[in-house]
């Protein structure tokens, strides 16, 4: 790859610049995920199902709320390369703050529908709690100018603050009995430090444009951003449909099950999104070369596998054994459910990051109709999937709505990039989890009498070593190569200093 202009690399190579980055993300997110799965399981503890119910239909307002705010309008800040980039920046920001504002008025209109939709007025003085996170999010867009420069020490730094401090106000407030209210206010907190640090750190001045809302300029954003609004409405009555449904026939503690399955979803979309965002501005730069879109596609797909395939089948292998030894035995209806859930995620890594490379082409209508296939899969299999069989019916549904979403994406792949190995790219990812599965498997053959804490942990040590050997032999030609960028990296930085 060529370096272009809109970055420093500072004598590296895009590919070893981009690999750097890959490394400071994953050391940042996945330690800051992990921090969020932690959060969810640990204030399982404190909080009874009917609280964390609670909390789940307010994570469907919010779900709500990231679909109205989150139009394309940073993506599209990345992917422009105007002669200006202050006055980008600018006119992108005041866009930002305008939905911003008005998705806090349509919300704050819509919430007491929410909650005579759900028979649970609870949940309106938390989601208006909730609804000051929007401002925040809005000035928090400083961070936009450090992600398209691909400066990412910088941005994961001022980035940290949110999820740290959002763990340490949710524990406490938890632990002192402040219920689902520990959630809302440890992630409001968390979100406006984080704005406040990004206005403080980030050299770039707020100022609203009235440029933004010239036709040109509209018609831009528009153009770019509506296919991502419909594809993200699709996600909304998804979430809605499967939230509701389980309340009218389940109750909400079955509500508290289903947030608890999508908080193991949540951390796994987002150590899949750190692969993502690393290459995003990158893959911008490069939008005209199909041959490195292609070889960087693969490439990042497969080192994602790497990571995402076995944690996918270890949570489905030893999530019984969370909650038996961990979280407790109030929560062994959630089983069935996360274990699917598992096995989702594992599935999901293949092409995972497929928006990227359209979002850069500017071709995002693809990213409008494959989350329609899922929620139309949900609605009409899904959800008398869960009427029928309860959760483990919601189980199947959740399964067979992303088989049709990887479904649709393969196909827009193959248009773009002509032909794909799908079986080999699948298998890649597949064959080193199997040794470990099946070790795991024998030894629970050979388990005599109670299970206990000690074998659940050894088997979980020797699963992750097996995938571990077992990944190294299959993909060591491709992690040499990752590694080597790093090391060019490190030798071409310290040339220089």
């Amino acid at each position: 790859m060529t370096a272009p202009s809109r970055f420093e690399l500072r004598g590296r190579s895009l590919r070893e610049h981009a690999a750097r980055g890959t490394v400071i993300n994953a050391l940042f997110m996945i330690a800051l995920s992990f921090l969020a799965l932690v959060k969810g399981f640990l204030v399982a503890v404190f909080l009874d199902r009917s609280d964390y119910g609670v909390w789940g239909i307010v994570v469907v307002c919010l779900t709500t709320l990231l679909w109205l705010r989150d139009v394309g309008i940073g993506d599209k800040f990345i992917q422009q390369d105007d002669e200006d980039q202050e006055l980008a920046f600018q006119k992108a920001f005041t866009l930002e703050l305008l939905v911003a504002l008005l998705s806090m008025v349509v919300l704050a209109a819509f919430l007491p529908l929410f909650a005579v939709i759900y028979g649970e007025w609870a949940i309106v003085a938390p989601g208006l709690v909730v609804l000051l996170i929007l401002p925040a999010a809005a000035l928090s867009t400083p961070l936009w100018v450090y992600y398209r420069q691909m400066r990412f020490l910088r941005q994961r730094i001022v980035q940290a603050v949110d999820p740290i401090v959002a763990f340490v106000v949710t524990v406490a407030l938890a632990a002192t009995g402040a219920g689902y209210w520990s959630f809302i206010i440890g992630f409001l907190v968390g979100a406006w430090a984080m704005a406040l640090v990004a206005m403080v750190r980030v050299p770039v001045r707020l100022r609203l444009r009235r440029e933004a809302l010239d036709r040109e300029t509209l018609r831009s954003y528009a153009s770019f951003s509506w296919p991502l609004v419909v594809g993200g409405a699709a996600g909304l009555v998804l979430v809605q449909a499967t939230t509701l449904a389980t309340d009218v026939h389940l109750g909400i503690a079955a509500v508290g099950v289903v947030a608890l399955a999508s908080n193991v979803t949540q951390f796994a979309n987002r150590v899949q999104d750190l692969v993502t965002d690393t290459l995003y501005p990158a893959i911008c730069a490069v939008s005209d070369r199909t041959e490195v879109l292609r070889e960087s596609f693969l490439k990042s797909n497969r080192l994602g596998m790497m990571w995402g395939m076995p944690f996918g089948v270890g949570l489905t292998l030893f999530y019984a054994d969370l909650v038996d030894f961990g979280i407790g035995a109030e929560w062994e209806t959630s089983v069935t459910l996360v274990q699917a859930f598992g096995l989702v995620v594992a599935m999901s890594q293949i092409y995972f990051n497929w928006g990227a490379y359209f979002r850069a082409l500017g071709n995002t209508r693809p990213l409008a109709v494959a989350p329609w296939a899922a929620a139309i899969t949900l609605l009409v299999v899904g959800l008398p999937l869960l009427f029928a069989y309860d959760l483990d019916g919601l189980a199947a549904g959740i399964f067979l709505q992303t088989v049709a979403h990887l479904a649709v994406r393969i196909y827009y792949l193959h248009r773009l990039f002509e032909e794909l190995p799908l079986v080999r790219h699948a298998l890649s990812g597949v064959l080193p989890v199997i040794p470990g599965a099946l070790v795991v498997l024998g030894m629970r053959a050979l388990e005599t009498g109670a299970r206990s804490l000690p074998e659940a942990v050894a088997e979980l040590l020797v699963f992750v070593a097996v995938t571990a050997a077992a990944t190294w032999w299959k993909e060591a030609p491709l992690l040499r190569e990752a590694f080597g960028y790093l090391a060019g990296s490190r030798v071409r930085a310290a040339s220089t200093s």
